[in-house]
């Protein structure tokens, strides 16, 4: 996640990219989570997922617990009954989980810990170290942190604050917030430490020091100890059985290191290490990485209050995030809002925008703007020549129309944008039409930056006379000048380009809304014609008012001679009001729209079903729910239509719930040139018998439609699907 409040710290250092892909690939398939042997401050033993019987154990077992022959037998017998137990019930999650404490036969106090791992458990016994107390000074000292961590004005304070409380948590004598970059390098940003220790503030890192399957294995485990970088491994054993998958350790606190990663801290003159992981959003910003000149063990309750207090800077971070990016947000969408309110819509965009090149520069901080047209160039600010200018426009509306296009480094996508490096090393644009071309340029001008390095980053990682990768022997600074680059782009800005291109595509067709509109008065100034047309008008609303009075009489003819429904007549004269409404309800939209050819379907089901709930009582009103997509459709069948669904509310509100209110669908949708309504509820099912009168009407007006009709049973309830070609 990128944070916008650090704009100050550098985003790409370049000398990342002097190490070979060969040596990021290779760092990247180092197998680290299968190592095969743990750290030696603990030992591990290796169960069945579902038993407590040890196959396989690692570290000094015999010597800590005083048992010999402990293969193939209970964990009660190395640690106890009541630790057994808990190792064979079944964990209640997937992490880690702490069982218990547990006393050696020497007296030495143990942290005991299970958690899964494939096929099998994975129990964990790690010295305690000193007692701390978890208790109310642990606690007053966190509340006492997340304050300092709210008070902090920005994100470089906060790391700071950040770096001094872990730093008096843990006891280590340097502690570093070390932040990922985009480029997955990393830069410290914030560091506490003893005197006699070196400093590594604003220093970076390439990304060969953290690769790829380490960072994940960050956001799985928060905390990462190694109390002493000189230990010797202590292997799995017996060998898991040849052909068996690896033990799987990403879990397990005692996993042993790289030995890359251990030639690395011992370089750097670090005795012991731990690193706890700042995740934001299930990505990881960074780390709390620990150093210290001696072995130093971080107990397990320090390691939760550590995973705690991370947490709660990760929370801080992205509200000043979050709070810095909003403002950033509004300051920008008013400069946006003063902009266009300045481009006047009599003249040709492109002129418009060439009068206010200094101010479109200005709204995203860049030194030069330019607009090209076809052949025609303008600019205001520092920009590259005219020629360079067409040349970067044309190859914009080649390759990225439709987009923002952004870049703090231009000569890296455009190679001739070197000989203009001074003036244009930073460049973002957009089209506007492609076909001319039309495209709007900012430019931003280069920034020489020195960045210090922790050690020469071109021996970042190497490959030995064995084959075996080494990390850089020395973490002496390293100065690089970076040339080429300029300040990136934020977040915002980029937002702001787009926004502005997307009101600049409103101003386009404005004007040429104007321009129809005007052509549209020009060609009805002829009085003759005005005339003509209302006489038209006139026509079409006689005749569509007979043909609907006659539809309206036959259907009231048909009710009149229908035996089979021997209801009050009352009833039976609501039911025809609301078949009468459905006609005068297409004729009242006709005439609001000024055209008698089409209306909107979903606007018109909208205004049908409001005036039926109204009908029905308040009751019903609030229980017909309703999804309308717009449909254009003919006014004659839009008629049919809105008698159908009449007659399916009718007879949804008769038979589902017995007369009583319930809830009642009702879907509008469009697929491939048909209209699919859909009528549901959630009474109690089943499809009448289709000889009342509503059911005939509605098969004779699906006929008039050409439409299929479906009845499908909902459990509970039932819906009913016609689906009818638009045409």
């Amino acid at each position: 996640m990128r944070f916008f409040a650090e704009t100050d710290v550098p985003e790409t250092p370049s000398a990342d990219r002097l190490v070979s892909d060969a040596d990021l690939n290779d760092c990247d398939r180092e197998p680290i989570h299968i190592p095969g042997s743990i750290q030696p401050h603990g030992f591990m033993l290796v169960t069945g997922a579902d038993d407590a019987i040890v196959a396989h154990g690692a570290g000094d077992i015999e010597d800590i617990t005083g048992v010999h022959d402990w293969i193939g037998g209970p964990v009660s017998a190395l640690l106890g009954e009541t630790i057994a137990a808990a190792v064979a019930a079944p964990p209640p999650g997937d992490g880690a989980v702490f069982l218990s404490r547990w006393t050696a036969p020497s007296g030495e106090v143990f942290d005991v810990s299970t958690h899964r791992s494939g096929t099998h458990r994975i129990v964990e016994v790690e010295k305690s170290g000193e007692t701390t107390h978890f208790g109310i000074d642990l606690l007053a000292r966190m509340d006492h942190a997340g304050v300092a961590f709210e008070r902090a004005a920005n994100v470089r304070q906060l790391a700071a604050r950040a770096a001094d409380e872990f730093r008096s948590l843990t006891g280590f004598e340097r502690v570093m917030i070390y932040r990922f970059l985009d480029d997955e390098a990393g830069s410290v940003l914030a560091e506490s430490k003893a005197p006699e220790m070196s400093s590594f503030l604003n220093h970076h890192f390439p990304a060969t020091d953290i690769p790829k399957q380490a960072r994940a294995l960050y956001v799985r485990n928060p905390v990462r100890v190694i109390p002493e970088v000189r230990y010797s491994p202590r292997p799995l054993r017996p060998a898991l059985p040849e052909g068996a998958p690896p033990l799987d350790m990403s879990d397990s606190v005692l996993r042993s290191v790289s030995p890359i990663h251990l030639q690395y801290l011992r370089n750097m003159d670090v005795g012991s290490s731990a690193s706890i992981s700042i995740v934001t959003d299930g990505v990881l910003w960074g780390l709390v990485a620990c150093h210290d000149s001696q072995p130093r063990l971080l107990t397990h309750e320090t390691r939760i209050a550590a995973t705690a207090l991370a947490r709660g800077l990760a929370r801080q971070l992205k509200a000043k995030d979050d709070a810095e990016l909003y403002r950033e947000r509004v300051r920008l969408r008013g400069l946006e809002d003063e902009l266009v309110a300045r481009i006047p819509l009599e003249e040709p965009l492109d002129a418009a925008l060439a009068k206010h090149l200094d101010e479109i520069a200005s709204l995203v901080g860049a030194t030069g703007a330019a607009v090209l047209r076809g052949k025609n160039v303008s600019t205001g600010g520092a920009c590259p020549p005219a020629n360079g200018v067409v040349a970067l426009g044309n190859w914009v509306a080649k390759t990225a129309a439709g987009r923002v296009i952004s870049t703090a480094g231009l000569s890296e996508l455009f190679p001739a944008a070197t000989a203009w490096k001074a003036e244009a090393s930073g460049f973002m644009a957009f089209v506007i039409a492609a076909d001319e071309p039309f495209v709007l340029m900012w430019f931003r001008a280069e920034k020489l930056e020195v960045v210090r390095w922790a050690g020469d980053p071109h021996t970042a990682v190497k490959t030995g006379e064995t084959g075996k990768l080494t990390p850089r022997a020395s973490f002496a600074e390293w100065t690089e000048t970076v040339s080429g680059r300029a300040q990136r782009w934020t977040h915002p800005e980029i937002e702001s380009a787009g926004r502005f291109r997307d009101a600049l595509f409103e101003l386009r067709a404005l004007r040429q809304m104007r321009r129809v509109n005007q052509s549209l008065q020009e060609s009805v100034a002829d009085r003759d014609l005005k005339l003509e047309h209302q006489d038209f008008l006139l026509r079409e609303v006689n005749h569509r008012v007979q043909n609907s009075l006659q539809l309206i009489a036959s259907f009231l003819s048909l009710q009149a001679r229908d035996n089979v429904d021997a209801r009050p007549p009352s009833e039976v004269l609501r039911e025809a009001q609301r078949r009468v409404k459905a006609v005068s309800l297409v004729h009242s939209r006709l005439y609001r729209a000024d055209q008698f050819e089409t209306i909107d379907l979903g606007r018109y089901f909208s205004e049908l079903i409001d005036d039926m709930a109204v009908s029905s009582g308040q009751d019903w009103a609030d229980l017909i729910h309703t999804e309308l997509a717009p449909i254009s459709i003919e006014a004659g069948r839009a008629v049919t239509f809105g008698l159908v669904l009449t007659e399916l509310i009718i007879n949804a509100q008769k038979y589902a719930y017995g007369g009583r209110p319930g809830p009642l669908y009702v879907t509008l949708e469009e697929d491939r040139g048909s209209a699919r309504v859909i009528v549901a509820d959630e009474g109690v099912g089943g499809h009448q018998s289709g000889k009342g009168f509503g059911s005939r009407l509605i098969e004779s007006l699906a006929g008039q439609l050409g439409a299929a009709i479906e009845y499908r049973a909902a459990k509970p309830g039932l819906r009913v699907i016609l689906t009818a070609p638009v045409g």
